[in-house]
């Protein structure tokens, strides 16, 4: 994941959204290597490398990513069509757009 994204990520936070949420979000990026968001009670911290024990684990494409954050692509057509793969609690990344709702 460039740092832009990471950025963009950052900046489109809801804390609000957020609050009282202990949850991490493991990203396998099929061009970036791996990173994880751990979300706490309204905070967002990013890291790079994998979690011992992510909350839900999602395989995709940045591309995919940023196309499901803008709104771009439903996350479930992704899904459906093998552009994301998820495992754990993946009820759980429906809340995504919900943390980092686009401007």
């Amino acid at each position: 994941m460039s740092l832009s994204t990471l950025d963009k990520l950052t900046s489109r936070f809801d804390a609000q959204s957020a609050q009282g949420m202990d949850d991490v979000f493991q990203f396998h990026f099929s061009d970036a290597g791996s990173h994880y968001l751990v979300i706490k009670d309204g905070t967002l911290d990013i890291q790079e490398g994998e979690h011992d024990d992510p909350s839900v684990s999602l395989s995709l494409s940045t591309d995919t990513l940023k196309e499901i954050m803008n709104g771009e692509v439903n996350g479930m057509t992704a899904f459906m069509t093998g552009q994301l793969k998820a495992t754990g609690n993946v009820m759980l990344a429906t809340r995504l757009t919900g943390l980092f709702p686009s401007d």
